[in-house]
């Protein structure tokens, strides 16, 4: 995986906040963070990261009214999404599909390890991509 490729992180949670900026930088990621939709939003169309990790339950807008508005926008409707959620359920994730998830990553995450999980998942939804 070449170096920095840029990553948006819209999660609510500042711990995890935190610890996804640390562990995707050990990486090889260049992480961008947004502690809400609508600054997720923003920062979406001006950075045009290489794929979105956004969370499923946050306040005001929740992952998948951001996801929707993600994929109905010209600007950033090609950028692929991966869900952070403990939901499990095979009905929700249907939805987030749906709706333009391209993957999911489950919760509790393991904040040690994220950089790890995230960079498999995606280096798998490249190799998704060239198979297609």
């Amino acid at each position: 995986m070449s170096k920095w490729i840029t990553v948006l992180a819209i999660e609510d949670d500042e711990i995890v906040q935190k610890a996804l900026e640390r562990s995707l930088k050990l990486y090889g990621f260049e992480a961008f963070l947004a502690k809400d939709g609508l600054s997720g939003l923003k920062l979406a169309q001006e950075k045009q990261p290489s794929f979105i990790l956004l969370d499923w339950m946050m306040p005001d807008m929740d992952g998948l009214e951001i996801l929707s508005e993600l994929k109905h926008d010209a600007r950033t409707e090609n950028i692929p999404v991966f869900m952070l959620t403990d939901r499990g359920m095979i009905g929700d994730l249907d939805q987030a599909f749906e709706i333009g998830a391209d993957a999911y990553i489950t919760k509790p995450l393991d904040l040690m390890q994220i950089g790890k999980i995230v960079k498999a998942k995606w280096e798998k939804y490249i190799e998704q991509i060239r198979i297609r």
